[in-house]
């Protein structure tokens, strides 16, 4: 069989998950805190056709070495974590990460293995508890909920290290929580698991160790937390859009190969009628 077929054939499986994954950044270019994805490709092991030649000084000279490569295949397929643009919403739960970092959340306030994510969308609920927009607890600086008394805050805001600054009935003002900011030093090693959330992983931090930080902290290289804005998602769509005529050519042209390479078989089972 002719190997142009096969390399027809992995040309045409590489380009389909590049379209899968160009649909996908392209459906959450408005998710908030959301990071867009790219696909890699390499080459597959080529088959030698004959070695390499060994040259002799004055007497032959070196012939290099023949080699039919055998299609594609898919070397990574990377999350970009460049920054997003930044919405105004003037909501003061509303929080993003000017720089790296990523808020801690837990469905049941445990800080030992947290979710990490960029959507700072958070929001008080009846027992003044900041959650998140599916009800996980946001986690400190310790790795604990935080909990605010409505009793005991009736306003507050929140500082560019994490600081949340509460006042109470009688006016005076003091610090009440900490917004915990988590460091990885390869967010390309973390595992998504949907609703803008990651999981660690051991390539992401060394053992998965999740170290809590605060924010703004020059020592541990966190960003500053604005208050009143989100995190908009990263994707851009003009580049998205130029690659996906670039998949989508690369698709056809692969095809053509397998078309091409079936009407030459058709012509060799043809010789003999």
């Amino acid at each position: 069989m002719l190997r142009s077929m096969y390399s027809g054939v992995s040309g045409m499986r590489g380009f389909q998950t590049k379209l899968d994954v160009i649909g996908n950044n392209i459906a959450n270019v408005n998710t908030v805190g959301f990071k867009a994805g790219r696909v890699m490709f390499k080459d597959i092991l080529s088959q030698t056709v004959s070695g390499v030649t060994r040259p002799e000084d004055g007497t032959t000279g070196g012939v290099n070495a023949k080699q039919v490569g055998l299609g594609v295949a898919i070397a990574a397929i990377d999350t970009v974590h460049t920054p997003g643009s930044a919405m105004t919403t003037n909501v003061p739960t509303d929080v993003r990460i000017d720089g790296d970092g990523f808020f801690a959340v837990s469905p049941d306030g445990d800080g030992g293995s947290p979710y990490l994510t960029r959507a700072g969308n958070f929001t008080m609920d009846a027992t003044g508890q900041l959650v998140n927009g599916d009800g996980m607890f946001v986690l400190d600086n310790g790795g604990a909920p935080i909990v605010m008394d409505p009793e005991a805050v009736k306003s507050f805001t929140i500082s560019q290290d994490g600081s949340i600054i509460g006042v109470g009935p009688d006016g005076t003002s003091e610090v009440v929580a900490q917004l915990g900011v988590v460091k990885v030093t390869n967010p390309g090693g973390l595992e998504k698991i949907g609703g803008n959330l990651y999981r660690m992983t051991q390539n992401a931090n060394v053992d998965g160790a999740v170290e809590y930080s605060t924010a703004n902290d020059t020592e541990a290289g966190t960003g500053a937390i604005i208050s009143g804005q989100l995190e908009m998602s990263n994707v851009d769509l003009t580049s998205e859009f130029t690659e996906m005529i670039v998949a989508q050519r690369g698709f056809q042209a692969n095809s053509r190969i397998i078309t091409t390479s079936d009407e030459i078989l058709q012509e060799v089972v043809n010789l003999k009628r």
